[in-house]
């Protein structure tokens, strides 16, 4: 005679906020303690895991001393006894990228990035904050790299769907006309296969041509120049949607409030 089977036990409920090993589980993931400080503009990322490995942070008033604590949505963290911000400000830099420096935090065979020449330039207002560069520009391209505390911002900007312009100034090695540049302003196919949006395209002169685009795929420009017989000797991006470069080379400027909503189409907090 077969034995019925043992009813089935029903498993309990988890919390939709935890799971049993204590991870956050529910939509919105959690922040890091230290990275939390520093993208609400209190202490730098370093400045903020000395802060809470000496007992002066709280969360939801107790002290945490693990900077990788995770830090759950709505949770109330107070740095010596201050509460930090709900949400930070956005702010947006202006740079003006020399040639041979890396758009990294790290550098490569001794060459430098772009951190290394900016981030001692920032007066304490704006070093407590953590930036992030808008996008990248090669090695050897010069010109105007935008860094920002807020990475919706960063997602508006290098979004294709975004359409965002970003005006180049190439000088190429053979002579332009207009018969070469005329497939870039109807869009073309490269040869790996990568389907591009026409771009906006003048002759400077015969070996410099501005080109406009409002997508950011690898290496670009150079590589819609290269397949129409223009290899391009030098790079240089002029402006990013409305914001235009006019500092001096190494040196930045913080945007306005206003060129950040409408130079980039994005409304900014605080």
């Amino acid at each position: 005679m077969s034995r019925k089977p043992p009813p089935r036990r029903s498993l309990p409920q988890l919390s939709k906020q935890t799971s049993p090993q204590g991870r956050w589980e529910g939509k919105a993931k959690p922040d890091w303690l230290a990275r939390a400080i520093a993208r609400a503009g209190v202490l730098p990322q370093d400045e903020a895991q000395a802060a809470i490995e000496a007992g002066r942070v709280t969360v939801n008033g107790r002290v945490v001393k693990q900077h990788l604590a995770p830090v759950p949505p709505g949770a109330t963290v107070r740095v010596d006894g201050a509460p930090l911000p709900t949400e930070a400000p956005t702010r947006v830099l202006a740079f003006h990228k020399p040639a041979e420096l890396l758009t990294s935090t790290v550098g490569q065979h001794r060459v430098g990035t772009v951190y290394e020449v900016l981030l001692p330039q920032l007066p304490p207002d704006l070093a407590r904050f953590t930036w992030h560069a808008v996008g990248r520009l090669d090695r050897g391209t010069t010109g105007l790299l935008l860094f920002t505390n807020d990475e919706k911002l960063l997602a508006h900007v290098t979004s294709p769907d975004t359409r965002l312009p970003k005006r180049y100034v190439a000088t190429v090695f053979s002579e332009a006309d207009e018969e070469k540049v005329e497939p870039l302003r109807q869009g073309m196919t490269l040869e790996e296969g990568d389907r591009l949006r026409p771009a906006q395209v003048q002759l400077r002169d015969a070996h410099t041509v501005e080109v406009t685009v409002t997508e950011g795929r690898n290496h670009q420009v150079k590589r819609m120049l290269g397949a129409v017989g223009l290899p391009v000797r030098a790079l240089h991006r002029e402006a990013v949607g409305g914001v235009r470069l006019d500092v001096a080379e190494g040196t930045f400027r913080l945007l306005t409030d206003a060129e950040v909503s409408e130079g980039l189409g994005y409304p900014p907090k605080g």
